[in-house]
């Protein structure tokens, strides 16, 4: 544990002070004989960074398979990535090194491990009996492209077909080839005068595993006899195939086609189909043949021991069903519903009851792998209603605009939460339980609570529970719903591509304690919303414009046009440049007919029945200045000890009194300076220059047009994976300098000026040129006159600098710890009167432990910018630690966060290095280089919370979260759930009394002494490159990947073996029993009888 003396320093020799040193052994000079001393407990061993868990749907999903036995779900993606879903909490994400797209999906059903097959013709054997399962083994084909593979149930012999036509044979043990192949033109012989294309199906016949059926692409399909090695059957169709499926008893098979149809055919009977039907097609008159329809990409055949059989199918759609939404067709017997789905459809499977093939499947549901949703359809109940998906699958609903992560949160807000968000669910769900239900969960070595809260595109708001690594939704809530909607497409003014998302969320400012939200959105409006369990109308909603301006007196006002008055620093209690409205302002335009003090929604002037949960208290919209539409807003905060929101942009800081409905504050940022402006700039009209904010959702890059009416939209910029932005410290320009915006805003209780003996309430206001201002706070007393009296608000002639824009801000006491903003608990807003008594009496107390400090005691004041970060003594103001983060990049996020009963900076760089920083003294303790910053996603959505977690938008679908505590990543194993556990394989279909006699039912096949290396032979070597992979079996990490790990891996097999082994000696044992008694009651009878004559029986 060291110890660091926190000393004074003059404010003259901050600059001077041994500059370049990036290490954090800062200034520390003497002022005064006061010394004071905090102990820093935090070293590096405390930190590690690794990835905990990935929640989401998975992005760009290309393959399905299903374990019916453990009941374990596997997705794989265009990107190599692979998530695996057990039961409700239970899932688990990996990722293929190539990031080829994953092309098929196997289970070794009940073993604990998967096959997948990859775009760039690799095998890879996944061992799920870990928690973090890992590839054993990879073979790389090298001359043969896949394109299908297929495992039979039970078989360690996986039949992988290829675009040349061929069929090759791997040994999933030792993950080598087989030398047994089936060659294309042996397969085809002369029945095709042409390549019959790549084979896209191969099944082995359910009753006879002997004979495998092999679909080409061209229409061809061909029953192969593994032991002759030649053709049984040729089944040749005009129509490409896309699938095949048997029905149980191994008599027939169907086939989907390119144009729409189905054909069914009887397996001895090659020469036509049996039954040839158009699911979708429009029955003509004289029997012609129907109008051809879309393909249908996969079908298959589930026989019922009760009933009839299921047809489900994917396509195959008629093609003057223009703008008809993606379906999938069930058919039961003479029954045909058409499901409709939101997506398309990437691929299906139907979940059976048995494993076995050659037994009555008897379907009971269908999992839909949709491209950015998983679909679970009820088979049993009629109408076939969905299952309600317990997985959180839906953060991407409507695109992800923003994020932020709470940790340590009360512990009554998540089943606050809950109780509101429980009423939003849907109704008309399966009322059964959700079937994909594998695995066990991990063991919960966390005891807090943590919060995730995600804006969107569409306006909305999701809350989400995410304590112990699991991730569920809680409450959503539509900000959207408080403004008119614009009907038609002719009311809307402009339908370029930025005013796709006019309520698209920016920025979150949210109190845990209080409950207090407040929301920025992208059309320069703000939305503050207190929590309340029970349900009220509003009549009419409460509302303020500002107009925020960006000039004091400019030359080229045309006649007639005055500026609005500015108000001067410090002077009243309320200097706002409009009136409060409640309703929008009728002025749409400027005598010059430019559109002027007018919002860019309009908000709904009609009662507003408003549910229990987030209800709306204020809405603040700034409005059109002089035909200019308003900058978005850049920063936001707020307190709910005061009652005051604060939020800034390009132009200028505007504070509202929320309580009294006021605006308290309303300045351009050159004014907030008054006539300590560094750079001595004029103040320009916005008209001149048209200032894009620079910190907004996304970048407005130079040419763009903006247009005249309309916000940029947060998603409009999806395509565009640079991040580029011109940083602040390398442009001096007077045009750069003139769009200074506000970057950062903090409510504190801490010393003003440098003459302050108490701290006082204050705000302190960042910006993008690296200054911070502090605004003195004059608050009335609590109780009626705080609703009464003003607020005081003035600037107060506080200046700090720092290189690069100011990103974060906050406050330590003496010792070292944080000082928290002050705020209110939550109570409920609609009390009876004996509660509004109390609550009049009742002061908003500051938690902040300044409070009850001594007169003499002082602050710490700890600011982050995109480039540094600075630790301040106050009342002195003097700089006693500085540190440099990064001199060719910039911080993305810096957050001050508490770990391990003590405090550090974290931030993410733009060059992609995660760091920590002790404080007060700034010592790295940590810097890693996790990822590259390669698109704006990643930017606005990284944030760090307490107790050492991150997490940020991996995808537009996904969260990948994080933790950069050692604590953690040590016991992140226990908290991971198990995907593989101990299930019994149901017994085998009993074959019956007379199949067994006459030689019926299924028929089995040694493969080994068909595709071993005795019998067929040796492989070619270059056919195929055997890669051991480096998973290794839970125990054995260390040694896995040398020869520890493989003589640990073959002592494994060995005991398997050996108990398989056991087993088989046991059950000889009994049968040698059993065969001795019935010899020995067979000798009794024998004798019994020997001398009896027929008549005598």
């Amino acid at each position: 544990m060291r110890k660091f003396n926190i000393r004074k320093v003059l404010d003259g020799l901050t600059a001077v002070s041994a500059v370049a040193s990036a290490s954090s052994a800062a200034q520390q000079q003497q002022a005064g004989n006061r010394e004071t001393e905090i102990q820093e407990t935090l070293q590096s061993e405390h930190f590690q960074l690794c990835k905990t868990v990935r929640h989401g749907f998975p992005y760009q999903p290309s393959a399905l398979a299903f374990d019916p036995v453990q009941k374990i779900l596997a997705i794989g993606t265009q990107t190599g990535a692979l998530r695996l879903f057990g039961r409700p909490g239970v899932e688990c994400y990996c990722q293929h090194d190539s990031g080829a797209a994953v092309i098929q999906l196997q289970f070794l059903i009940n073993e604990g491990a998967l096959v997948s097959a990859l775009a760039d013709d690799t095998l890879h054997l996944w061992n799920l009996r870990q928690k973090r399962p890992a590839i054993l083994h990879s073979l790389k084909f090298n001359r043969e492209r896949i394109t299908f593979c297929h495992l039979p149930f039970q078989s360690k012999w996986l039949y992988v077909g290829t675009e040349r036509g061929n069929i090759h044979i791997v040994n999933v043990e030792s993950f080598t080839l087989s030398g047994y192949v089936i060659m294309w033109n042996k397969a085809i012989e002369l029945s095709s005068k042409s390549h019959p294309g790549p084979v896209v199906h191969i099944s082995d016949n359910p009753m006879d595993e002997g004979k495998l059926l092999i679909g080409f692409e061209s229409g061809t399909v061909v029953l192969w006899d593994l032991k002759s090695k030649k053709a049984d059957y040729r089944y040749t169709h005009d129509e490409a195939i896309h699938s095949v499926a048997w029905h149980h008893e191994g008599k027939q098979f169907i086939c989907s086609h390119s144009d729409g149809t189905l054909t069914i055919w009887n397996v001895k009977s090659p020469t036509k189909p049996f039954q040839t039907i158009t699911p979708h097609g429009k029955q003509l008159k004289d029997g012609k043949k129907p109008e051809p329809c879309k393909p249908i990409l996969k079908v298959e055949y589930k026989t019922t021991r009760a009933g009839e059989p299921f047809i489900i199918l994917s396509g195959g759609l008629s093609y003057d069903t223009v703008g008809r939404r993606p379906c999938l067709t069930v058919m039961h017997g003479k029954s045909t519903a058409v499901l409709e789905m939101d997506y398309s459809i990437v691929d299906f499977l139907t979940l059976c009851e048995t494993p076995y093939p050659n037994d009555f499947q008897e379907p009971y549901a269908v999992v839909v792998l949709l491209e950015k949703d998983l679909v679970l359809i009820d088979l049993a109940q009629n109408g076939y209603p969905i299952f309600e998906n317990p997985y959180p699958l839906t953060i991407h609903e409507s695109p992800v605009t923003c994020c932020e992560y709470f940790a340590d949160c009360p512990v009554d807000l998540i089943p606050a939460l809950y109780s509101v968000g429980a009423r939003q669910k849907r109704q008309g769900y399966s009322k059964k339980e959700w079937p994909i239900s594998g695995g066990n969960w991990g063991v919960i070595t966390q005891s807090y609570s943590e919060i995730i809260i995600t804006g969107h595109a569409d306006g909305s708001i999701k809350f989400w529970d995410a304590s112990a690594i699991t991730l569920q939704v809680l409450y959503k809530l539509k900000t959207a719903k408080v403004f008119e909607k614009s009907r038609n497409k002719d009311e809307r003014p402009n339908t370029d591509i930025v005013d796709e998302d006019p309520y698209a969320i920016q920025i979150i400012s949210w109190c845990a304690e209080s409950r207090m939200l407040c929301i920025a959105g992208v059309s320069a409006h703000v939305i503050i919303y207190r929590f309340s369990k029970q349900e009220v109308t509003t009549e009419v909603i409460p509302m303020l414009e500002v107009r925020l301006l960006y000039e004091i007196n400019d030359v080229e006002t045309p006649d007639g046009e005055q500026a609005p008055p500015v108000p001067t620093p410090g002077t009243g209690s309320n200097p706002q440049s409009i009136v409060p409205q409640s309703h929008p302002s009728t002025s749409s335009s400027s005598s010059d007919g430019l559109r002027d003090n007018v919002p860019c929604l309009k908000v709904k002037n009609s009662p507003l029945k408003q549910s229990p949960g987030y209800q709306i208290e204020l809405v603040i919209q700034l409005v059109w200045v002089s035909g200019e539409p308003p900058q978005q807003i850049t920063s936001l905060a707020i307190n709910s000890a005061y009652g005051l929101v604060v939020f800034g942009n390009c132009n200028g800081i505007a504070m509202v009194d929320y309580l009294q409905k006021t605006v308290l504050l309303n300045l351009g940022t050159i004014e907030l300076y008054g006539s300590n402006d560094p750079y001595r700039r004029e103040p320009r009209s916005p008209r001149k220059t048209r200032q894009p904010s620079g910190a907004g959702l996304c970048d407005i890059n130079e040419g763009t047009v903006v247009p005249e009416d309309r916000c940029k939209s947060p998603t409009s910029d999806v395509k565009d994976n640079s991040f580029s932005r011109s940083r602040s410290s390398s442009v001096t320009s007077i045009d750069k300098e003139s769009r200074e915006a506000i970057s950062a805003l903090h409510f504190c209780e801490t010393f003003t000026r440098k003459a302050d003996t108490s701290p006082s309430p204050c705000l302190w206001v960042g910006t993008t040129l690296g200054t911070v201002l502090v605004i003195a706070l004059n608050l009335p007393p609590g109780g009626e006159q705080r609703l009464l009296q003003p607020v005081i608000v003035s600037p107060s002639g506080t200046i700090l600098r720092l290189k690069g824009a100011i990103l974060r801000m906050a406050f330590l006491d003496t010792t070292g710890s944080l000082v928290p903003p002050a705020h209110e608990t939550w109570r409920e807003h609609y009390e009876d009167k004996d509660e509004k008594e109390k609550a009049k009496k009742r002061r908003p107390v500051s938690v902040s432990p300044s409070s009850s400090q001594e007169i003499s005691e002082n602050q710490y004041a700890v600011i982050c910018s995109e480039k540094q970060a600075k630790v301040i003594s106050l009342p002195s103001q003097n700089c006693i630690y500085k540190q440099n983060i990064t001199e060719t990049s910039f911080v993305l996020r810096g957050d001050i966060v508490s770990l391990s009963n003590s405090i550090c900076l974290a931030c993410f760089c733009a060059n992609g290095h995660i760091m920590t920083f002790s404080l007060p003294s700034l010592r790295p303790l940590l810097d890693v280089y996790y990822l590259p910053l390669t698109n704006m996603r990643i930017a606005r959505t990284f944030c760090f919370t307490d107790n050492g977690q991150a997490l940020y938008l991996v995808s537009p679908t996904e969260i990948q979260r994080l933790t950069y505590s050692q604590e953690t990543c040590e016991n992140l194993q226990e908290m991971l759930g198990e995907l593989f556990t101990l299930v019994e394989t149901p017994e085998a279909p009993n074959r019956g009394f007379f199949k067994g006699l006459f030689g019926g039912g299924a028929q089995s096949l040694d493969r080994e002494e068909l595709f071993g290396e005795s019998a067929s032979g040796k492989a070619s070597r270059s056919l195929a490159q055997h890669i051991p992979g480096p998973g290794g079996i839970e125990g054995v990490k260390g040694a896995a990947s040398g020869v520890v790990g493989e003589l640990a891996r073959a002592r494994l097999a060995l005991d398997e073996r050996g108990q398989k082994l056991g087993e088989l000696e046991e059950k000889t044992a009994a049968m040698l029993y059993s065969a001795d008694s019935f010899s020995k009651h067979a000798h009794e009878m024998m004798l019994k009888y020997k001398d009896k004559k027929w008549y005598q029986f």
